[in-house]
């Protein structure tokens, strides 16, 4: 476990291209942009984007791996293989969920101590903005493990011309998670700022495992092929940056009171 566990870590650093990189900070901008953090204007957010990449690596490594471990044991403790299989659509929630909630909270601590040092008081627009340059850090990073592991295992253009657009799949996939990790931190920030933390982390955590949920589902027939799971990414992630870019540019609403 731990050799797992540590392995998974380290392939984060593994194989770097420039390509790779360049990638991955590509579409966390294109994706950060419409939240308007304003990391030039408080340096303080590229600590938070620094450290919600990194604990979030280090949960994702050291608390999910394990748990979900652990959470397979049980459940073939208690089930056979062939009846967990049968099932997977359901038996597969209590992993995913864990992937949601380890992550979610992991890109949130550095959220919370920003948070705490303006005492607990600060715009909900403003976190939610802050919340998604936490998101966006960690899905840069994400996506840079990604492209980087892709393009070490030989990918090319070659690939598309002989493979057609399918040959594309990995980019798009993290285009779109960029941007669903991004919409989740948003929110969490968001209902922090609202004096609802709880509330919506459970929300983000949530959302984020109905995404991951796309391998559940691929593997239980109900997504047939990869071109279908890429589709689900991409139409969830919009869904869930619309709602939350929303709750970022929305226009307050204004009250007249009459006098009679």
């Amino acid at each position: 476990m731990l050799e797992q566990t540590v392995g998974f870590f380290l392939s984060f650093f593994a194989n770097p291209t420039a390509l790779g990189i360049g990638l991955a900070f590509y579409f966390g901008a294109i994706w950060l942009a419409p939240y308007y953090p304003p990391l030039f204007k408080d340096a303080r957010l590229w600590a938070v984007m620094a450290g919600s990449a990194f604990l979030a690596l280090c949960a994702a490594s050291f608390v999910q791996i394990p748990l979900q471990f652990w959470t397979g044991q049980a459940l073939v403790h208690f089930w056979s293989q062939e009846v967990i299989m049968s099932r997977i659509l359901l038996f597969g929630i209590p992993q995913i969920l864990l992937s949601g909630l380890v992550q979610e909270g992991a890109k949130l601590v550095p959220v919370v101590l920003y948070w705490r040092r303006e005492g607990k008081n600060i715009d909900p627009k403003l976190g939610l903005a802050i919340g998604a340059a936490a998101g966006a850090a960690f899905g840069i990073f994400e996506a840079l493990w990604v492209h980087n592991t892709v393009f070490a295992s030989g990918w090319s253009w070659e690939a598309v011309q002989t493979g057609g657009l399918i040959a594309l799949a990995p980019f798009w996939e993290r285009f779109f998670a960029v941007a669903a990790h991004t919409a989740f931190s948003a929110l969490a920030g968001y209902g922090l700022a609202k004096g609802k933390g709880w509330q919506f982390y459970l929300i983000a955590s949530c959302l984020h495992a109905f995404l991951n949920y796309s391998v559940v589902l691929l593997v239980g027939g109900v997504l047939t092929n990869v071109v279908q799971v890429e589709i689900y990414v991409a139409v969830y992630a919009l869904a869930v940056t619309g709602w939350a870019l929303w709750l970022r540019w929305r226009k307050p609403v204004v009250t007249v009171e009459l006098e009679v």
